[in-house]
C-alpha cells in the first residue's frame, strides 16, 4: 500500500519498491514505474498500484476420481504480475488518493481466476484417474498438468500474469476411504511385525535350545570328569592302602625282628643272669656250707652251757614280740639264785 501525505490541497505519494504505480492525469500517463514518489492533485489524478513481487495463492478444492471417489486437493500457486499496464487495464488496481488503499479487491479477483483455471485442469486429470493411481502418482502428474495448463492459459497472459511455481501439498480421500485404504497396509505391516515377532521367538527358542544343549554337554562333561575323578581317587586310595599295607608289613617285620632280637637278648641276659645266679648260689651254698661246717665245728668244740645259750638265742629269735614282761618275786628270786650259783661255780 502506498504512503500518501497531504500538503496544502496536494497529495504526496511514496510507493514501495515492490509496487508498480501508474499515474494518469486527464487521461494522460504522468508517472509509470516502481518505487516512485511524486506530488499530485487528487481531483484530477487516477492512480493504480500494481504489486510487482511474487504472490502466494493457496487453494483447496474437491474432485471426483474415475471410480467415483471424492478426493481433496490442496495446492499452492506462486504467480507474478509481469505486465503492470495490462493488469491495470484488466483488473481494477485503482487506489484512493487520500488513503492509498485499493478501491476494489484486485488480488481476490486474481486468486479466484487462478483457482478456477487450476481447478479445471485438476478436475479433468483426476476424472480420468482411479483413486489408487491418484494417491500413488497423482501429485506429480497433477502438478505437471496444472503447471502446463496455467502456462498455456491465454487469459492469464492477457491479464499480465505469469505463474512461477505450482505445488501440490496434499491429495487426500474421504476419512472412511482413507481408513479403508490404510487397512491393507496396516494389516501387511502387522503381518510383517507378527512375522518378525515369530522369527524373533524362533531365534530365541533356537538360542535357548543351543544354550540347553551347551548346558547338557557341560553337565555330561562334568559328570565324565567327576567319574574320572572318582576313579582317580579310588586308584589313589588303593595305591595309598597298598603303600600303607606295605609300610605296615615292613613295620611288622621290623617289629618281629626287633622282638625276636629283644627276646634273644632277654633270653641271653636271662641265661647269663641265671648262670651268674647259679654261680652266686653255688658260691653262697659253698659259703653257707663252710659256715655251717665252721658253725658245727664251733658247736662241737663248745661246752653245754654255750650250746644252751645259743639255743636260747635261736629260740628268742623265733619268739613273737613281747611288749611287756611281768616278773614276780618268786621268778626273780629263782633267776637271781640260779645266776649267783652259776657265777659262784665259775669262780
Amino acid at each position: 500500500m502506498a504512503d500518501i501525505t497531504r500538503r496544502f490541497g496536494f497529495r504526496h505519494l511514496r510507493a514501495a519498491p515492490t509496487s508498480h504505480v501508474r499515474h494518469l492525469s486527464g487521461g494522460k500517463l504522468v508517472h509509470d514505474g516502481t518505487g516512485l514518489a511524486f506530488w499530485f492533485r487528487p481531483r484530477t489524478a487516477a492512480i493504480s498500484e500494481v504489486p510487482a513481487d511474487d504472490r502466494e495463492l493457496a487453494m483447496l478444492f474437491h474432485a471426483s476420481t474415475a471410480d467415483f471417489q471424492d478426493l481433496t486437493v490442496q495446492a499452492a500457486v506462486t504467480y507474478r504480475i509481469v505486465d503492470a499496464a495490462v493488469a491495470a487495464t484488466r483488473v481494477d488496481f485503482g487506489i484512493d488518493p487520500d488513503t492509498g488503499r485499493w478501491r476494489a479487491e484486485p488480488l481476490d479477483q486474481l486468486g479466484t481466476l487462478l483457482t478456477d483455471i487450476a481447478q479445471q485442469y485438476a478436475l479433468e486429470l483426476i476424472a480420468r484417474t482411479s483413486l489408487a493411481e491418484a494417491l500413488a502418482d497423482g501429485i506429480t502428474a497433477l502438478r505437471h498438468r496444472i503447471s502446463e495448463g496455467l502456462a498455456d492459459e491465454q487469459r492469464l497472459s492477457e491479464t499480465g500474469l505469469a505463474v512461477v511455481a505450482v505445488r501440490i501439498t496434499a491429495l487426500r480421500p474421504e476419512a472412511e476411504m482413507e481408513r479403508a485404504l490404510r487397512t491393507p497396509t496396516r494389516e501387511q505391516v502387522q503381518q510383517d511385525a507378527d512375522r518378525a515377532t515369530y522369527e524373533r521367538r524362533a531365534v530365541a527358542v533356537e538360542r535357548e535350545r543351543a544354550i540347553a544343549e551347551n548346558e547338557l554337554a557341560s553337565q555330561i562333561e562334568l559328570a565324565r570328569r567327576e567319574e574320572q575323578l572318582v576313579e582317580q581317587q579310588g586308584a589313589n586310595a588303593r595305591r595309598l592302602a597298598e603303600q600303607n599295607a606295605a609300610a605296615d608289613g615292613i613295620r611288622a617285620e621290623a617289629e618281629a625282628v626287633r622282638r625276636t632280637r629283644l627276646a634273644a637278648a632277654e633270653a641271653e641276659a636271662a641265661r647269663i643272669l641265671a648262670s651268674a645266679q647259679a654261680d652266686s648260689d653255688r658260691d653262697l651254698g659253698a659259703a653257707k656250707a663252710e659256715a655251717e661246717a665252721a658253725w658245727l665245728t664251733a658247736h662241737q668244740q663248745a661246752g653245754p652251757e654255750v650250746l644252751r645259750a645259743l639255743a636260747l638265742i635261736r629260740l628268742a629269735e623265733h619268739l613273737p614280740n613281747i611288749d611287756s614282761i611281768t616278773l614276780t618275786p618268786d621268778v626273780l628270786t629263782g633267776l637271781l639264785t640260779g645266776l649267783l650259783t652259776r657265777l659262784g661255780a665259775e669262780r
